[in-house]
């Protein structure tokens, strides 16, 4: 195994593995043959291949397993909790997570955990680890070997919030899920991958973010969840959109825009975006693709959207966007001007800088 660089890597160590739920972790009962939650303990001591891995794992498993389907942002919290309680015992966490909400979360921790230097790796699999063809070992497995790479001196290889699925490391908040039942779930399309896993370990180091290890790890607990994700359509109705804006508890919205961050010439929508804005609501414009920019300024159907006061998502995920804002408003709480600055910047390689 090697890094682009060729130096010299290490796969020892110590890691913490957290079960929050999801498919992996699965058995089928034999009376109703539907998928239940395991003790996920007695699962990883029943698994041969661990034995060969000399990394030491610990496990600690949410009390009642959840469908990621019913992840919120009080489990985010408690996630944050486990690492930060544990941070300096262990060289780096793989979280086991359903895949349907995969990338909200580890979206939301790249900013929950403030000057990350140590690995943060989320997986799952599509088909649970005890059936025959399970892609679950080879996700596990791999997982907590990138969560303890460390380079010579030490520091960690991969010192960010990734998700690693299918023989691909990826970035997490520029992650999103493309396949309900491929194994190839998620990809990046707006990032490069951090690192391709086959025979060898092929890590990108140029494209993974290096924090200053000299500093401690910031944990974040609050977030604000009201924020809402609306998409533009052909035909949309400017009572239907003003009643949503108009929601007196809103705080954020992710704007999912046509191509590079265009929408209707419409007096009634620049109107309500103004309005909305002036209020104090930040409005964050995403492409509705899933690659590319947002160019406000490249046609007159997105130029008028910046005098409303909308901010441009740039190449944003809706993941990130959407955990972005519950983060700043919770963090900064009324701090409008604050929270449109921070907007702006990438604050966790969520954006192109």
């Amino acid at each position: 195994m090697h890094t682009d660089n060729k130096r010299r890597t290490n796969y020892t160590g110590s890691v913490l593995l957290i079960y929050t739920g999801g498919t992996i972790g699965m058995g089928r009962n034999r009376q109703t043959n539907a998928l239940e939650p395991l003790d996920f303990n007695h699962l990883v001591s029943n698994l041969p291949e661990m034995k060969y891995l000399s990394i030491n794992i610990d496990v600690f498993q949410f009390e009642r397993p959840i469908d990621s389907s019913d992840m919120a942002t009080e489990h985010w919290a408690e996630l944050v909790r486990i690492i930060a309680d544990r941070y300096e015992a262990y060289d780096g966490f793989v979280i086991l997570h359903g895949t349907d909400t995969m990338a909200y979360t580890a979206s939301a921790l790249s900013f929950m955990l403030e000057n990350l230097t140590k690995p943060v790796i989320l997986t799952g699999s599509q088909l649970p680890i005890g059936q025959l063809r399970t892609d679950g070992k080879e996700n596990l497995i791999t997982s907590i070997e990138l969560a303890a790479a460390q380079h010579e001196d030490g520091t960690a290889i991969v010192p960010e919030v990734c998700i690693y699925f299918s023989g691909s490391l990826l970035r997490g908040n520029r992650s999103t899920k493309r396949n309900a039942d491929g194994f190839d779930a998620f990809d990046s399309f707006n990032y490069q991958h951090l690192c391709e896993a086959g025979v060898d370990f092929h890590f990108q180091e140029h494209n993974i973010l290096q924090p200053d290890f000299a500093k401690p790890m910031i944990p974040h607990f609050d977030m604000n969840p009201n924020v809402m994700v609306l998409s533009l359509f052909p035909g949309i109705q400017a009572d239907i959109f003003k009643h949503a804006l108009d929601a007196p508890e809103l705080k954020g919205v992710v704007m999912r825009s046509f191509g590079s961050g265009n929408a209707p010439q419409q007096p009634w929508l620049i109107d309500i975006l103004k309005k909305a804005t002036q209020r104090g609501v930040s409005v964050v414009n995403i492409s509705q693709c899933v690659a590319g920019f947002v160019e406000m300024e490249r046609y007159d159907t997105g130029y008028q959207l910046k005098g409303t006061g909308v901010i441009s998502g740039r190449d944003s995920t809706v993941e990130a966007a959407v955990t972005k804002l519950m983060y700043l408003y919770g963090r900064y709480g009324n701090d409008t001007q604050t929270i449109r600055h921070q907007l702006k910047r990438s604050l966790a390689g969520e954006i192109h800088a």
